[in-house]
Order: C-alpha cells, then sequence, then structure tokens
C-alpha cells in the first residue's frame, strides 16, 4: 500500500484513499449511462449492440486506466457523446457509409491527433478557433443529439408537409417525459448518478406497463467483440472525400478533451500560479491513444469525460481514482443482460439532458457582434438542421473567415484558422458535389 500511495503521490493528509474511492465511485454513477445509450446510438449504425455494450465498457476500462497510470490523474474516459452521434447519423446514416468505413474515419483522427499532440499543434489550433465558435460547436451538437433524443422518444417524428411534427402520445413516450422530469428533478438536487437512475426507472417502469421484457437473468459473461472488433476499414477511409469528416472529429474532441482537462485541472487544483496545466501533454497523449485503441476495439471516439469534475468535487485527486472508476466498468461486463432490456425510449432523455449541459454557455456568445454572432449562429443552428456535425462547423468556419475578411478584421483572422477554412471549403465542395452528407 506504501508503494501505491507513493506511485499516485496520496499523502494521507488532504488526499486520502478513501477520498479516491469515493471519488472515482461517483465520477462512475455519473457516467455508467455511457453503458447503455453508446450501444443505442451505434446500434442505429448496424453495429452489434451487445458486442457494443461490450466493447463500451473495456474502451472505457483502458482509456480511464491509461489517464489513471500515465498522467496519473482523476480523468475518466469514454466514447464521447456527440463523437458517438456524428458517427451513426451523418457518417454511417448521412453520408451512406460502411460502419467499417466509418471505424477507419474514426482510427485517422486518432493517429493524427497522435502526431499533433506529440508536435504541440494541438493546443495551437485550439487558440486559433474564436471562442465563440468553440461554445457554438458544444452548442450545436447538444442541439442535435437533443434532437435524436426526442425521435428516440416519439416526440418528434416525420412530416411530409413540415419536415418534422410531434408525434402521437403513446405509453413509451409518456415514460420517456416522465423520466425526463425525474432526471431534471435529481439533477437540480445534485443526487449522485441521475441519468443512470432515470434509465433503470423508466426500464422498470416499461417492463411494468409490459412494453419491455424481463431479462431471463441479471449476470453473465458479456457478448463477445468479435462482431465489431478489428473491423475497421482503414483503406477505404483513405479518400478525399472523408478529408472533412475526420477534421471534424478532431476539431470536436479537440474542444470536448481540452474543455474538459482544463475545467476538471482546475477544480482539483491542478495549475500552476499562472493557470496552466503541467500535466495536459500527457494528458492529451492519453486521450489520443484511448481513441485509437477504441476504433481498433469498435466504437467511436473516446474522450474525457466532463462527469470526472462530479468525483473531484467528492475529494479525488490522484490517478487512483481513476483505478477505481476503470475498475467498476470492467465489473459492469458482467451486467449485460440488463443492457439488452433498456428500451431506446429509456435512453432518449439522457440525450435531452446531455443536450442542456452542452448549451448552457450559449450565453458567453456575443450575438451583437455579427462577425462572431452570424457564425455561430449558423454553426448551432445548421448541426440539428442538416442533420450533420460537419455541416454546421463547415459553414460555421468559413462564414467566420469570409465576414473577417469582407468587414476589414481580417488581421484576427490567424494563419491556422485560414487552413480551417480552407478545409471548409473543400468539405463544402465535396458535400454539394455529392460526396459527403
Amino acid at each position: 500500500m506504501q508503494k501505491l500511495s507513493k506511485f499516485f503521490g496520496i499523502n494521507g493528509r488532504d488526499i486520502t484513499v478513501k477520498k479516491e474511492v469515493m471519488g472515482g465511485l461517483t465520477t462512475f454513477l455519473t457516467m455508467a449511462y455511457i453503458i447503455f445509450v453508446n450501444p443505442s446510438i451505434l446500434g442505429d449504425a448496424g453495429m452489434d449492440k451487445g458486442a457494443l455494450f461490450t466493447v463500451t465498457c473495456v474502451a472505457s476500462f483502458v482509456g480511464t486506466m491509461i489517464a489513471a497510470l500515465w498522467p496519473r490523474v482523476p480523468f475518466a474516459m469514454a466514447p464521447g457523446m456527440g463523437l458517438n452521434a456524428f458517427f451513426t447519423y451523418t457518417l454511417v446514416i448521412g453520408m451512406n457509409i460502411k460502419w467499417e468505413t466509418a471505424l477507419g474515419i474514426v482510427f485517422l483522427s486518432g493517429a493524427v491527433f497522435v502526431v499533433l499532440t506529440l508536435i504541440g499543434i494541438r493546443e495551437k489550433i485550439v487558440k486559433a478557433i474564436p471562442v465563440s465558435l468553440r461554445i457554438a460547436t458544444s452548442a450545436g451538437i447538444g442541439l442535435f443529439i437533443s434532437f435524436i433524443g426526442f425521435k428516440n422518444m416519439g416526440l418528434i417524428v416525420d412530416n411530409p408537409a413540415t419536415l418534422v411534427g410531434m408525434g402521437h402520445i403513446t405509453t413509451p413516450m409518456v415514460i420517456a417525459l416522465a423520466g425526463l422530469a425525474l432526471i431534471a428533478v435529481l439533477e437540480y438536487k445534485r443526487v449522485t448518478g441521475s441519468i443512470l437512475i432515470g434509465i433503470i426507472a423508466m426500464t422498470v417502469a416499461g417492463i411494468a406497463m409490459g412494453e419491455v421484457q424481463m431479462p431471463e437473468a441479471f449476470i453473465s459473461a458479456p457478448p463477445s467483440m468479435e462482431p465489431i472488433a478489428f473491423k475497421l476499414d482503414i483503406m477505404s477511409a483513405l479518400n478525399i472525400a472523408f478529408v472533412a469528416p475526420i477534421f471534424s472529429f478532431m476539431f470536436v474532441d479537440l474542444f470536448d478533451s481540452l474543455g474538459t482537462i482544463m475545467a476538471c485541472a482546475h477544480e482539483a487544483k491542478m495549475t500552476d500560479r499562472q493557470g496552466n496545466i503541467p500535466k495536459v501533454g500527457k494528458i492529451l497523449e492519453a486521450d489520443s491513444i484511448a481513441t485509437l485503441i477504441g476504433s481498433l476495439l469498435g466504437t467511436s471516439t473516446t474522450t474525457t469525460y466532463i462527469e470526472s469534475a462530479s468525483g473531484i468535487a467528492e475529494g479525488a485527486r490522484t490517478g487512483f481514482a481513476s483505478v477505481v472508476t476503470a475498475s467498476l466498468f470492467a465489473i459492469a461486463l458482467l451486467f449485460s443482460p440488463l443492457v439488452g432490456v433498456v428500451p431506446a425510449f429509456a435512453t432518449a432523455p439522457a440525450l435531452v439532458i446531455v443536450g442542456v449541459y452542452m448549451i448552457k454557455n450559449i450565453k458567453m456568445i456575443e450575438f451583437n457582434n455579427f462577425v462572431e454572432g452570424v457564425p455561430a449562429f449558423l454553426t448551432i443552428v445548421l448541426m440539428p438542421l442538416t442533420y450533420s456535425i460537419s455541416t454546421g462547423l463547415t459553414f460555421g468556419f468559413l462564414s467566420y473567415v469570409i465576414l473577417s475578411l469582407a468587414t476589414g478584421n481580417i488581421r484576427q483572422v490567424s494563419p491556422m484558422m485560414w487552413i480551417i477554412g480552407a478545409v471548409s471549403a473543400v468539405n463544402l465542395y465535396v458535400t454539394a458535389t455529392g460526396g459527403g452528407a
């Protein structure tokens, strides 16, 4: 135990084993919903849901353990929300490509990420993007996955006259709306694991009302990963038409992970006097490697989870907390029968709640400044309306460069932003000529 304490820096005063264990447990409970939600979303891409359950747990275990043992931080990793939606609804369904090719795109984005991280370019890209567009990206993805959530609960349906409309009231919809209210109340009261509690409550309600069948067993060996593991098609992903999707994966993961890292690092008091994060390089390397491994196993981009902040609030300060979180993902592998009975309407409210969290900083965007406001607005609105995260990013970046040039604010556009604008123009051309979503 003494060697363990020395390795992780547990000093027995403000950093104790008890606090680390409680912090790791809290982080797991707040993010365990991904075990149910990720298979539901990626399952829509035609992937085996049983295998997805196993892969989600294994990818989360591996990524979190890397964070525990390399940078030794109390940060958990798992397949990212928004990124899994981009994988399924933009790439596979929107662009009509095979999920194997989409996994190849994820792998390539992770490989480029590793290179950019090692040579220090990753942080320079972040600084090149205006804060308004960073916030707009998160908000747009929030609206996008909330839209998917409402669709999965049957509240939003196709309408030939108005494109979308309200669906007929059904028992699953009522259960989902009640579950949404329950999660919102639990979140308001700061109840740990509120989303997980809501998913379980809705599933139980569905069983009671005859909408869901009881599992034959509660504990069993996890399903095989074979249907999806190592099935990625990298060669097909090496297509000029997929340059923009690769960039989109990189960009979204970049800001998702960096934003999370900065927020959690400040909460955990891991910054120096200038506000810098000494371990940021190692953390980004862990994030990039986790993405590579996740794509090989058969899931969309693995990233650092903001739910780590809940564990930090409980006292987690070292990688030992992440060891606890990772171990709980490993134990969760035994409960695969429970995941199989969770219906789409039970996971749908989780998407809506996550969307609320992702859009909450929209108030920081200066919409009165049209050079900032219009690109941000286009980014936010076009993601759900075109059912494509990459399309929203494309119009946001390109419009920012064009408006800055047209209004004489060319100096505020960095060289890196010009490159991003050029990539956006390529994506728009490929999309308009039928090569993209």
